[in-house]
């Protein structure tokens, strides 16, 4: 994605992280999985995700968690000059999230920011000659999906980014909203029970239902491949 930076001007490319909520949303929703597979990058977020992918006979080298990539992208790259603009999460929250990116990744410089409710088009055209203005190198849009999926593929012809990320609830936990899971958890691919156990109300439906529907889709897939070889 670096590579994009330095080639400013070119296009816009896009970057999604996937993780087993993303994939059960596009299996019901085609339009949602056109605008999945139109992404420049689709990375592989949470153990569901990489043991579905082995079940495929596809090795999935590192598990790409948003909350994890970003920081450490911002750490690699750090004094090279490069700046980034957050999108997303409530007006009461960005504020909090872009002090917490200003403080913590100083070798980056934070162009603006903007809150994700959108409401009208006047709003949406305004944000983008924002952040047009700003010429930043990386836009991180965090709306939560399908949202901010969406929201990227239509409007990147209009984006003057060389980067645009969609990355979730990132704002979430910089600004202290949530927390992550302990590391030796992470390190096992539970993260969710961590987030169940947080915002059982806001989680439960995902996790206790769409983890379970996940798992018979991959086991699905799979018989229905291992019928077609036959």
């Amino acid at each position: 994605m670096e590579d994009a930076v330095r080639r400013r001007g070119e296009r816009t490319i896009s970057a999604y992280f996937v993780n087993a909520h993303t994939l059960n949303l596009a299996a019901a929703d085609p339009a949602f999985r056109d605008t999945l597979n139109s992404g420049d990058f689709v990375l592989a977020d949470g153990a569901g995700v990489r043991w579905a992918a082995r079940l495929q006979g596809v090795r999935v080298a590192e598990n790409m968690v948003g909350t994890d990539f970003v920081p450490e992208m911002f750490q690699v790259t750090a004094d090279r000059g490069y700046s980034y603009f957050m999108l997303g999460a409530d007006e009461a929250t960005i504020p909090v999230a872009a002090d917490y990116a200003r403080r913590s990744f100083p070798g980056w410089e934070l162009s603006g920011y903007h809150h994700g409710y959108l409401t009208d088009d006047r709003i949406t055209s305004a944000t983008i000659e924002q952040i047009n203005a700003t010429r930043p190198d990386v836009l991180m849009v965090g709306m939560g999906n399908p949202i901010q999926e969406e929201w990227i593929r239509r409007n990147l012809p209009r984006l003057d980014v060389p980067v645009c990320m969609g990355i979730g609830g990132l704002f979430d936990y910089w600004a202290g909203n949530v927390s992550r899971a302990p590391r030796w958890l992470r390190r096992l691919g539970h993260e969710w029970v961590w987030r169940l156990f947080q915002q059982p109300r806001l989680k439960a439906r995902r996790y206790l239902i769409g983890n379970p529907l996940f798992l018979a889709r991959v086991l699905r897939e799979k018989a229905t491949n291992r019928s077609r070889i036959r």
